[in-house]
């Protein structure tokens, strides 16, 4: 809560540090976010007109950068360097901000302001992504599919009484309680499994369904079993290549998630924890003896090139027709238990694809964060995340895949906006890392932020207390690194250089402070 607190007094500030930039309203769009608030964005039509008059030799100027003549404009209008390079110390050297990053801006000489709704989630949605993702597959109920048969009550009993007999009696690390009593029943789970089996299957049923909401299922067994229905969908998906899982989920508010998962053969306990694990968290953790896992090893393990992977990556998800284009990739590994940065705990590798929409040839920026967050628990607002679409491949084919809240893409409603130079945003960024970091003492003996990418891309704000599935597209700046900890009792190292974690985003058109975890 005191780090909530913080985050609200930092917004607060922030409009009061704004309040002498001759670029910025004097209303912030984190107090207004509604339609009102359009008015105040202008149109730069004639300032961009200048700048590409006076940069008729742009293609040549910006040759070797890997920029064309667009990016080059925007740059040059802007006043943006290739790389910003400043170290700050504050709270008597606490905290400390250290900034050499690489300044990225959009293939496109201008960025506007677009109306954005959320995607409806109708039976239209449904087909398209079965049809991008299992065209031609058959798709059955998850419920009676994945239902115990005998064979499988046995299969786990077998496994449990295995690890019983080697002493093994938490195989799952749960740990234990604070009187010391271990959290898992070993005895009480194998009692429950030989009383299950008594009724159990000798196979389960298959029942064949078409992918949509309100399938009627059967809840509980024996007398108590009654028809239910289930307002999202779980299927199972039958293909050449392996079994998938297939869940679209209702979020509480407009969006919805879509989670496609391949089953594994090749696990020795099911019940063990599992998860496929972005690369970034372990080559970012520079001189941690702990982390075992290698970028040469994850490549290994990948067994598929980054091309073909890629290409295995941008099939289904072209056949959606949402204008998504691969932002960014990682090293993806598949880990078993809590253990995850040892190469002991890797089962299999693969490459994860970050999509993202782009317009008029600038992207929405792609980060950790969903969204979609409420100010506080007793909020009952309905939030709305972010539109963001991951898929890992590995050497046979698509692993995993999640699609969260795809947005509808209206006209646009201020063209050429016009932006703050970047001058400006960056005495915002030093000012606001510092407030929003105030306290930083009071919890370690210091921190260092390693901000090694500064990024110009599109973001949906929004307001949920007037509309929860309008919203607006407008140009963002944000900040990616990692951070360094010195405390009492411990010290972690995290370079940043493959995050997308991004600690502060700001408005390019009127330097307001976006709250990434909130959206706006």
């Amino acid at each position: 809560m005191k780090k909530r607190y913080m985050a609200i007094t930092a917004m607060c500030l922030c409009a009061s540090l704004l309040a002498g930039c001759q670029e910025t309203p004097k209303d912030s769009i984190v107090r207004e976010k509604g339609a009102a608030s359009l008015k105040k964005y202008e149109s730069a039509d004639e300032a961009l007109d200048a700048a590409a008059d006076s940069s008729g030799a742009a293609d040549g100027s910006q040759e070797g950068t890997g920029e064309g003549a667009d990016a080059g404009r925007l740059r040059e209008l802007l006043g943006a360097p290739e790389r910003y390079e400043n170290q700050a110390s504050y709270e008597e050297g606490a905290l400390v901000i250290n900034t050499d990053a690489e300044v990225i801006l959009p293939e496109a000489s201008a960025m506007h302001t677009y109306g954005v709704s959320a995607m409806e989630a109708d039976q239209d949605m449904i087909d398209r992504v079965t049809e991008a993702f299992f065209e031609g597959d058959k798709v059955y109920h998850m419920y009676s599919y994945t239902e115990w048969t005998k064979e499988d009550y046995q299969e786990e009993i077998t496994r449990l009484k295995k690890y019983k007999a080697e002493g093994n009696l938490d195989p799952y690390d749960y740990g234990t309680d604070e009187e010391g009593n271990l959290m898992f029943d070993i005895d009480a789970l194998i009692a429950r499994d030989e009383e299950d089996m008594k009724n159990a299957p000798d196979e389960a049923l298959k029942e064949e369904v078409k992918p949509s909401f309100g399938l009627e299922y059967v809840d509980g067994k024996g007398d108590e079993a009654q028809k239910a229905v289930d307002e999202d969908f779980w299927g199972i998906v039958e293909t050449s290549h392996g079994n998938y899982e297939y869940h679209i989920k209702h979020e509480i508010g407009p969006g919805i998630t879509i989670h496609i998962k391949k089953q594994r053969e090749d696990l020795p306990d099911p019940r063990e924890y599992t998860a496929w694990q972005e690369g970034q968290y372990l080559l970012d953790r520079e001189g941690d003896e702990s982390v075992t896992m290698t970028e040469e090893r994850m490549k290994e393990m990948a067994g598929i090139s980054l091309e073909d992977a890629q290409e295995m990556a941008e099939e289904p998800v072209k056949k959606l027709g949402w204008d998504w284009e691969v932002y960014g990739w990682d090293y993806a590994v598949f880990r078993r238990g809590e253990d995850w940065s040892k190469e002991d705990s890797a089962i299999d590798g693969g490459y994860y694809f970050h999509f993202t929409r782009v317009l008029d040839g600038a992207p929405l920026t792609y980060t950790d964060s969903y969204g979609g967050g409420l100010e506080d628990m007793d909020s009952t607002l309905e939030p709305w995340g972010y539109e963001r679409c991951d898929v890992v491949v590995g050497d046979d084919g698509i692993q995993s895949v999640e699609i969260c809240c795809p947005y509808e893409v209206g006209e646009i409603q201020t063209k050429n906006v016009k932006m703050m130079d970047f001058g400006s945003i960056m005495k915002i960024y030093e000012q606001m890392m510092e407030v929003s970091n105030a306290d930083i003492s009071d919890y370690e003996q210091q921190r260092t932020y390693n901000i090694r990418k500064i990024t110009l891309g599109y973001s949906r704000i929004y307001d949920p207390s007037t509309e929860n599935d309008k919203g607006l597209l407008v140009p963002v700046w944000d900040f990616f690194g990692g951070f360094d900890i010195k405390g009492e009792e411990y010290e972690s190292k995290n370079s940043g250089e493959h995050s997308n974690q991004s600690f502060l985003t700001v408005n390019a058109v009127d330097g307001t402070v976006i709250d990434r975890g909130l959206g706006y």
